[in-house]
């Protein structure tokens, strides 16, 4: 897949669908890597991809702190939009 292939939907509530998609493709690699380092058997490469599994599960866990935040600031504005709902001021 190529950049031009990303394309944000722009429509997204309650979380990011470019985030989600992120999120899966970061946990694939680290399955990935997880199932490399199992046949390895050159320490100093076993190693590396050790490091690598890391740094994605690193990233797993930035991705899902950002989209908790995105979860979290919807559900305030959609409390915030709920109390000026018309039908409840009367």
């Amino acid at each position: 897949m190529n950049e031009d292939e990303i394309k944000c939907m722009h429509t997204c509530r309650n979380t990011c669908a470019m985030l989600s998609d992120a999120l899966r493709k970061e946990a694939a690699m680290v399955r990935f890597y997880e199932s490399v380092v199992s046949e390895c058997n050159l320490p100093e490469i076993s190693s590396f991809i050790t490091d690598l599994i890391e740094e994605k599960r690193k990233a797993i866990l930035l991705i899902i702190h950002k989209l908790n935040e995105l979860h979290a600031h919807s559900q305030a504005l959609d409390g915030i939009e709920s109390s000026f709902d018309s039908s409840s001021l009367w």
